[in-house]
């Protein structure tokens, strides 16, 4: 049997432009630069963008927009989640889609480059 994983240190995403995606990150979804670990970008490697706890990073590395990419999905409260939908609605207009699983509600967008992205929340009954 494996180690255990403890959790999601971070995620690879490609972008055509880093300095258009770092402004779009933190616009969107409130992810900034980790200070510290900038220095990996300065030869090609990735700019770590995170949220203020530091708990959500990605890893932007500028490359050729690919054709296959993997979702990003994050998990948020009933109340986050409406909270979700109204700054998604304000950003990007009607770019998104709200989904009903009958198990939990999730919406879904893309940054600019097509990489997708999944806000779920699994607090369903008190989205009813």
């Amino acid at each position: 049997m494996p180690p255990a994983l403890k959790q999601i240190d971070h995620i690879h995403v490609f972008v055509s432009d880093r300095t258009a995606a770092e402004r779009w990150y933190a616009d969107v979804l409130g992810l900034v630069r980790v200070a510290n670990l900038a220095g990996w970008a300065a030869d090609g490697g990735p700019l770590t963008v995170a949220n203020a706890a530091g708990s959500v990073n990605l890893a932007l590395f500028e490359r050729p927009v690919q054709p296959c990419r993997a979702t990003i999905a994050f998990d948020v409260s009933a109340a986050d989640f409406r909270a979700w939908q109204a700054h998604l609605a304000g950003k990007l207009g009607g770019e998104f889609a709200a989904v009903d699983h009958e198990i939990s509600w999730s919406v879904y967008f893309s940054d600019p480059d097509g990489n997708p992205y999944e806000i779920t929340t699994y607090e369903y009954a008190a989205l009813a």
